[in-house]
């Protein structure tokens, strides 16, 4: 498997190299791995992470709490 770095990452998705890091100690990047303890190493061609800010995300986040409220009726 290929990998990039929270920088490659970040240049991809158009955010900082720090904010990557943070994504990735958070578990919201999918795939990532911590190499020797210092660096992250990122599965090439995963998506962004969803800013929890967004409308989208805000409606992701509903969609889902209604999934879970009809499940357990």
């Amino acid at each position: 498997m290929r990998y990039i770095t929270p920088k490659q990452a970040g240049e991809l998705w158009g955010i900082s190299e720090r904010r990557v890091q943070v994504l990735c100690v958070n578990g919201q990047v999918d795939g990532a791995e911590r190499f020797g303890g210092k660096v992250w190493l990122i599965p090439k061609g995963t998506p962004k992470p969803l800013d929890g800010r967004t409308k989208e995300a805000k409606q992701r986040k509903n969609n889902e709490q209604s999934e879970e409220y009809r499940c357990h009726i």
